[in-house]
């Protein structure tokens, strides 16, 4: 009770955040926010909470099978999105430091400013890219490929934002971990990473199912809707 009640008053630099979508038309592009969730380094979630789809926009797919979303839980917990990031901000730090997979499009869902709303982005995407000698390239890889690889975890198809951001939380400290002594160093870390390179990966959602209840699910191989691919 002592550990946890010390806890509580850690001061946290680092902050995971996540967001889940809907899809609001047919399209990849097509998604509004439906679910933003907020951890800490110390596995603290701050805030959890469903976001309402946009008055007078329709929901094509709450794309429940990836996100675990339905139409009953944004009805019964949903608030409006403005609402929602005013929560966001509420609980964000100035000086956070934010990291998450592809965590660029995540602030960019929410509206966040470097400078004013948080200090600086780590994207785990960049921090576990491994060189790949054999295509002369860096290979980068989904968090579900990194969180069954490096912890050991069952990685299920449906995602929720607050076990995604725990999980992201949980794959930056590890990262940091192995580069201190006693984790092992850099020669902990490159084995880690080799593990990663030898490790196949499994088919995410977007390339088994290339279209779902008629959206398209942006996988570049396989996209059905045509649409640009941004980043």
């Amino acid at each position: 009770q002592q550990q946890w009640q010390q806890q509580q008053n850690y001061v946290a630099t680092y902050f995971s955040i996540d967001v889940e979508c809907v899809a609001t038309g047919d399209e990849h592009n097509a998604r509004d926010v439906a679910q933003i969730a907020l951890v800490d380094q110390f596995e603290r979630c701050l805030l959890n909470v469903y976001v309402k789809p946009p008055v007078g926009k329709k929901v094509h797919s709450y794309l429940t099978p990836l996100t675990g979303i339905t139409e009953d839980v944004l009805s019964a917990h949903g608030v409006p999105l403005e609402e929602a990031l005013q929560h966001v901000r509420a609980a964000l730090p100035p000086h956070a430091v934010l990291v998450g997979q592809n965590i660029a499009k995540d602030v960019e869902w929410l509206r966040l400013e470097e400078g004013k709303d948080f200090t600086s982005l780590m994207d785990l995407a960049g921090l576990w890219r491994v060189w790949n000698p054999q295509y002369k390239s860096w290979s980068v890889f989904s968090q579900d490929h990194l969180v069954r690889t490096l912890l050991g975890s069952d990685v299920g198809e449906q995602h929720n934002a607050a076990l995604d951001a725990l999980k992201s939380i949980r794959l930056f400290n590890y990262f940091h971990y192995l580069q201190s002594e006693q984790g092992g160093g850099e020669a902990a870390l490159d084995a880690a990473k080799q593990k990663l390179l030898e490790s196949p990966p499994e088919p995410s959602f977007a390339k088994k199912n290339p279209s779902w209840e008629g959206v398209c699910m942006g996988n570049r191989k396989t996209c059905t809707c045509g649409a640009p691919f941004f980043g």
